[in-house]
């Protein structure tokens, strides 16, 4: 008797997506083709710049590209592993050539047949089956609506990639006082270009990767100077300092204070304390700006409207989604699987482990453990991190433990694991970020060996 193939929704089309219908595709002995569902016009996710911001024709803009947006990892780590960037191209890229990369990576292995565009996920439910004598059964009901036509349509499949990605729904913390600012309050999800800020005072909330980079992007377009009422701001050597300043814009942040040069009109600040009653933002080092506009740069909430987190066993909060087995699966339902949950990681290379471990799951070659045990081995983990000091919030940052996670899957799901040379890159362009941030980007690498890179003339 043959064997049915299963039938696999992939929820968006994005680099996870394109990745994982690929994926599917090179597996037609076990799978049948799969069905992608993209809610835009075409691939690439985040990667499609999008002049419009908030919301276009009822739905919000997901891309959170900004116009002269460069990548902060260079080429050589950022590929799959199995499809290289065009030779020609500087390591570190306009986000143009992304989404030119991920159109030829869909083009290349057969993707784009199987893509529905400007088409909604609107719910995503498991039905379980039980029959007598036999093991429960989990199938899905994806039931999804057409933009272009309004139609609505229900359809069964036997698994879900959930590839929609986290950089849609941008996260605004609450700040005490915010209801006197009088200027304009947005997050860098609605951020495009510099020049509307120019002659204008910015607080930029936030520094990791967006916020360095725009606050630097915004002090170079000439924000407009601003005098600080009380400046206790941190001198060159981490100590307060009394004397007035003159600053353009105001990168405020709780991590510890950068150490390498920042163009002229850009100031550290400890993280907002409260806005004043006349509108002005006090930091917790004491000092008080007035200022025209405050832009969050505060990352982004996991959100997926189309799934029932109580009926998945599944706690989806800002910035945790928990039980997820090896970051992947619902313990309590299996056949459901997150590609690209976890954050700083070097994320297409991440991808590509992530749906060969979980196409081997459900193709049965990688067994699982009970459903107790899953749940066991995640409360674990997370109890871990948070005895080692790890926040809640970050639970999901990933950053040195990407390797061991990505050596582990490789080796259960037996498939080649990442050469050393991408963690060997990843490490040394981390560090060439936290000495040069202005021009780290001007460097070119070129990989000679699975274990060896190096620096271009």
């Amino acid at each position: 008797m043959s064997r049915m193939l299963q039938r696999v929704a992939v929820v968006g089309a994005g680099a996870a997506g394109l990745c994982a219908a690929r994926h599917i595709l090179s597996r037609l002995g076990s799978f049948a083709p799969p069905v992608v569902f993209e809610l835009s016009d075409a691939v690439g996710g985040t990667w499609c710049y999008d002049e419009r911001v908030g919301t276009s024709d009822g739905q919000p803009v997901h891309s959170s590209v900004y116009r002269d947006l460069r990548t902060n990892l260079p080429k050589e780590v950022m590929m799959f592993p199995d499809f290289p960037f065009d030779a020609v191209l500087s390591s570190f890229l306009p986000h143009q050539e992304v989404q030119r990369y991920l159109t030829r990576y869909c083009q290349n292995h057969g993707v784009g047949p199987h893509v529905r565009f400007n088409t909604v996920v609107e719910k995503v439910k498991p039905v379980v089956v039980t029959t007598e004598g036999e093991e429960p059964k989990t199938t899905w009901e994806v039931t999804s609506r057409c933009d272009l036509s309004g139609r609505q349509r229900t359809e069964t499949f036997d698994s879900v990639f959930v590839c929609s990605g986290h950089y849609s729904d941008p996260h605004i913390p609450h700040i005490p006082g915010i209801q006197h600012f009088k200027g304009e309050v947005l997050h860098s999800h609605s951020y495009r270009r510099p020049e509307p800020f120019s002659g204008r005072s910015v607080v930029v909330l936030g520094a990791k990767a967006s916020g360095l980079d725009i606050s630097i992007e915004l002090a170079k377009a000439g924000a407009q100077v601003t005098k600080l009422h009380s400046t206790h701001l941190m001198d060159e050597d981490g100590q307060s300092s009394d004397s007035t300043s003159s600053v353009q814009v105001t990168l405020s942040h709780g991590r510890p204070r950068f150490t390498f040069p920042l163009p002229a009109g850009l100031q550290q600040s400890r993280s907002v304390e409260e806005v004043e009653d006349d509108g002005s933002i006090r930091f917790q080092d004491g000092s008080v700006v007035p200022a025209d506009v405050l832009m969050f740069c505060t990352g982004y909430n996991f959100r997926y409207p189309f799934l029932d987190g109580a009926q998945l066993g599944l706690d989806i909060q800002d910035h945790v989604v928990s039980p997820l087995y090896r970051f992947l699966l619902p313990p309590a339902f299996p056949s459901l699987v997150f590609i690209g949950i976890c954050k700083i990681i070097c994320p297409f290379p991440n991808f590509n482990c992530q749906v060969q471990f979980a196409l081997a799951v459900l193709d049965g070659s990688v067994p699982l453990p009970s459903r107790a045990q899953m749940e066991d081995e995640v409360r674990r983990e997370l109890r871990e991190k948070l005895e080692r000091g790890v926040e809640r919030r970050h639970l999901l940052l990933m950053e040195q433990d990407q390797w061991e996670y990505c050596r582990e899957l490789a080796r259960t799901a037996g498939f080649p694991p990442l050469p050393p040379v991408v963690r060997s890159l990843y490490e040394e362009v981390w560090r060439q970020r936290r000495v040069h941030p202005q021009n780290y980007r001007s460097l070119n690498y070129r990989l000679v060996s699975d274990t060896r890179w190096e620096l271009m003339d």
